[in-house]
């Protein structure tokens, strides 16, 4: 156990086991619900570029995780080759550099198949009452008039315009079918349920 503390506060490891303790502090807080672990989504620009589409709270978590882990196992084997003090300082700064590259590209490798799980939710649209069951409200429905009770996947009910094609005796209360969306009109086509 000592070689590994020794390990994690030699250089360069050291950098980042303190950046390595506030990520598992702040885990802990989100798994408390002390603070929101959705987080930001990173910027399309700049040093995290490539980690876009999930929370930046996960995506930086990982970046440090993974150099951390990868600056580790760096200042091992610089213990191991027991070099001259300014040796070790340059070949830190070169394991510095060698584990900010992996830290970034096993990143990536993570965070690639979570965009996705953490990808943009899909915009409701009229479209999705298609095939839905609906209550007629008004008193008739005619091939211009007409007007329908729909509940959406969620359970939320909405009021829609709807239209018969062919002739039919729709009345307030009977059910119908949304069979097609005239976005034009912005009307749904409906046909009785009732056989």
């Amino acid at each position: 156990m000592g070689g590994f503390v020794t390990a994690a506060l030699g250089f360069p490891a050291v950098l980042f086991s303190f950046l390595l303790i506030v990520v598992i502090g702040y885990w802990l807080l989100a798994l408390f619900g002390a603070v929101d672990s959705d987080g930001l989504d990173v910027p399309g620009d700049g040093l995290l570029a490539g980690f876009g589409g999930v929370p930046l709270s996960l995506s930086l978590s990982l970046l440090i995780a993974f150099t951390w882990f990868a600056s580790l196992a760096g200042t091992v084997l610089l213990d191991d080759l027991e070099l001259s003090t300014p040796s070790r300082i340059g070949l830190g700064v070169g394991v510095l550099a060698v584990a900010l590259v992996l830290g970034t590209l096993g990143t990536r490798v993570i965070v690639v198949p979570l965009r996705r799980v953490f990808g943009p939710a899909k915009e409701p649209s009229r479209r999705d009452f298609v095939g839905r069951a609906a209550v007629i409200r008004t008193s008739s429905v005619t091939h211009d008039f007409g007007q329908a009770e729909v509940a959406a996947a969620d359970g939320s009910t909405a009021i829609v315009d709807v239209r018969q094609a062919g002739r039919g005796n729709l009345t307030a209360g009977s059910r119908v079918v949304l069979y097609d969306y005239d976005s034009e009109g912005e009307f749904f086509w409906v046909e009785s349920l009732d056989i």
